[in-house]
């Protein structure tokens, strides 16, 4: 495997750990997630960080098939 698919495959790691370690002390409830603006911002940044890196592990190498990718 590519070393960039692999570093592509790290962020994206790295963004979903992130991601649960903002609820991880706290309940998982939706009200207080649409309150906390900080949270919300932080978590659709990482969330275009792995839509950033799906999209160029698609574009790098045609061979590869993920689905639901999109």
């Amino acid at each position: 495997m590519d070393i960039e698919i692999k570093v592509w495959l790290f962020d994206m790691l790295s963004a979903i750990k992130e991601i649960d370690s903002f609820f991880a002390n706290s309940p998982k409830e939706f009200t207080k997630y649409q309150a906390d603006i900080k949270t919300k911002r932080a978590v659709e940044r990482n969330i275009e960080i792995i839509g950033e890196a799906m999209n160029r592990i698609l574009n790098s190498n045609e061979t590869i098939k993920i689905t639901n990718s999109r």
